[in-house]
Parts: C-alpha cells; sequence; structure tokens
C-alpha cells in the first residue's frame, strides 16, 4: 500500500465509523512529535490524538469524505500530502449536522509492522494532519 492508498484508507474509515488511532504512528523516545490540527483543535502527542478519535467516533454519524484533489509524494520513509475535502457528519450530541469545504495536508512516516523504522513488512502512518475549512478572508 503506498501513501496515498493509506490516505484514502483513512477517507473510508472515516466514513464507516472505523477506529482511525492506528492510522496515526507511535511517539519515539517519549516525545510528543505526532501533531493533528482539525477545524476547531489541536491535539498534540499521539494518546491525546487517538482519545479524542476515540470520542469523535462514538459521538458523530453519517460521515461524507469527498476527495476532491488529492496529490502525494513520496520518498523512502516518508510522504506529504494535500487534498481538497467536501466533508460532513452528524454529532449525535446536539443533533446537528455540519458540512464543510475543506484543505488537508500532512505527513507521513514508513514504520514497519511494530512501529520501527520500515524494513520488510511496512505501512504509512501519518506523523502530522492539518485539516482547515477553506473560508475566504
Amino acid at each position: 500500500m503506498d501513501a496515498a492508498d493509506t490516505i484514502r484508507s483513512y477517507y473510508d474509515a472515516l466514513r464507516a465509523g472505523a477506529p482511525l488511532g492506528p492510522f496515526f504512528a507511535d511517539e519515539r523516545s517519549g516525545e510528543d512529535a505526532v501533531v493533528k490540527f482539525g477545524i476547531s483543535e489541536r491535539l498534540v502527542g499521539t494518546e491525546s490524538i487517538r482519545e479524542r478519535l476515540r470520542e469523535q467516533t462514538a459521538t458523530t454519524v453519517d460521515w461524507a469524505v469527498e476527495s476532491n484533489a488529492l496529490r502525494t509524494t513520496e520518498r523512502e520513509r516518508h510522504a506529504w500530502f494535500s487534498d481538497t475535502v467536501d466533508m460532513g457528519w452528524t454529532d449525535t450530541q446536539r443533533g446537528i449536522r455540519y458540512e464543510f469545504d475543506t484543505r488537508w495536508s500532512g505527513t507521513l512516516e514508513r514504520r514497519d509492522a511494530a512501529g520501527g523504522p520500515a524494513d520488510t513488512e511496512t505501512n504509512w502512518q501519518f506523523v502530522g494532519m492539518h485539516v482547515s475549512t477553506a473560508g475566504e478572508v
């Protein structure tokens, strides 16, 4: 699976209400190196990201995620991407439907199955993700 496939799989998991935490890399050496910016939040550290994503999955339904311009670049161990995404979901606690035109960008790192440097059996994991709305200033 290449980096673009990983990003598309993340979108699929979001639509399906599947766990999203495994898409994010574990920190190394106890550093809070992994970061995720959402439309209205900044999360630093894998555990913080995974906890918020579990909460998000539990309190939202009916996700629509439509990729319009996915672009990826890969190197041996790192990849970066950008995309414009039509996105919507229903907040089950508030009973409100949200819809946004969003911009996504981020960085992925190739990790082996145990989370270490890539060797044979590898996968791409997010080490940085930024999602923002595309409203005009």
